[in-house]
């Protein structure tokens, strides 16, 4: 029961972050704009008007006054500022979805049923009107109502999901797996960033902003996304797109790893080399191409490498790295030696992160570059001609 909890209030979180992400991508111009988390969840300025919207998912809970009431007295709150001067005029709007019980809420409702049904409560076994306490009248509530909306019918997660992979693809003429693991896993970092920042300026995006921020083709490993869909599942995509057994042919592929500084574990690494060795070589007497990858190891202590070296030597495990005898300078022509059945090279090893783009000035095959990094993505130059991914990662294997 209690991870099924778990899930449902991620999917409450999910459901707002999707809708402040629909509300960015569907404003009018380049530099309309939200404020996340402000007044209300979603705060939106176009043409110069601010609509502070509550957003509520509730998709096991039946449709009651009392469920929205507490939010509508909070809009009230903030519109008795306004009455006194001491904050600026908006409107508001109340957007939830319910398992049922719509059709207890019939729209346009008056003042009376506002004072009865939302702003009279019992706290504590004492009776009490909010009205009352804020010293509105019902002509101030009459012209509250007149600047409230509240929309109980929203469409469901998964609609709402879709609504919004296909924003995606239209916005940066993608297809749905990049709209998904790229641009909305960046637009949902991009999003939780500016929830938690205190200041209400540093919450506040424009449309033209937000896109741009997330217009990076970055995979990143973001926590909540990926332990909602399943690390298993998440996985699955990425091996489907990128990794799959069609897409191995013989081209010039360059992993570039980063090395984890804490909780480093040799063992894990070589696990990690011989398994990209045996999925990303071919070497067989009957291979036309015959390849295998490059291996480049970000923050790796030199002296580590040299340790690994020797011991994948000693295992008969070939490789080479583009350094012919003791002393000699980096050769990109040696370290682009075919692989073949008979020499057996296994890995070609990038010493430096400088090397790669000296390697790719020599070798006139078709290339690939994948990156997998912790925090930020550490190789930077870019390729018209070259497949590039960078996928952020959480561990080595």
């Amino acid at each position: 029961m209690a991870d099924r909890s778990a899930v449902n209030t991620i999917r409450g979180y999910f459901y707002q972050f999707d809708y402040s992400i629909i509300q960015i991508l569907e404003l009018a111009n380049a530099n309309d704009a939200i404020v996340v988390e402000g007044i209300e969840d979603v705060d939106i300025t176009s043409d110069s008007e601010v609509t502070a919207i509550q957003c509520k998912y509730q998709e096991h809970t039946e449709y009651n006054h009392s469920v929205i009431a507490p939010a509508i007295r909070l809009m009230l709150f903030h519109y008795k500022a306004v009455v006194d001067g001491k904050a600026a005029p908006i409107k508001y709007k109340l957007y939830g979805h319910f398992k049922a019980g719509q059709e207890k809420l019939v729209l346009p409702i008056n003042v009376d049923f506002l004072k009865s049904k939302f702003l009279s409560y019992t706290e504590k076994g004492v009776p009490r009107k909010t009205y009352d306490e804020l010293g509105l009248t019902d002509t101030q509530l009459h012209d509250f109502l007149g600047n409230l909306c509240i929309y109980i019918n929203a469409i469901s997660f998964e609609s709402q999901f879709s609504k919004l992979i296909e924003l995606l693809r239209t916005q940066f003429s993608c297809n749905e797996f990049d709209a998904e693991m790229l641009y909305y896993c960046n637009a949902l970092s991009k999003i939780k960033s500016l929830a938690i920042e205190q200041d209400d300026d540093k919450r506040r995006i424009t449309k033209q902003s937000f896109i741009n921020s997330i217009d990076v083709k970055h995979i990143l490993f973001n926590d909540w996304y990926v332990a909602f869909k399943g690390r298993k599942d998440w996985l699955s995509h990425l091996r489907e797109q990128y990794f799959s057994p069609l897409n191995i042919s013989p081209f010039e592929r360059f992993f570039l790893v980063e090395v984890p500084r804490e909780n480093y574990s040799r063992a894990s690494l070589k696990e990690m080399i011989f398994h990209l060795s045996k999925k990303w070589s071919k070497l067989s007497r009957r291979e036309n191409q015959p390849f295998c990858p490059y291996l480049y190891l970000h923050c790796i202590d030199s002296n580590e490498l040299c340790v690994i070296k020797k011991e994948l030597t000693c295992e008969d495990f070939q490789f080479i790295d583009g350094y012919d005898y003791m002393g000699a300078p980096f050769n990109p022509k040696s370290i682009t030696r075919a692989a073949t059945y008979t020499n057996q090279i296994k890995i070609k090893f990038v010493n430096f992160l400088d090397n790669i783009p000296e390697i790719i000035q020599v070798t006139s095959k078709t290339k690939e570059i994948y990156q997998f990094y912790f925090s930020e993505p550490f190789f930077s130059a870019k390729y018209d001609n070259i497949a590039q991914v960078s996928i952020q990662i959480k561990d080595l294997v």
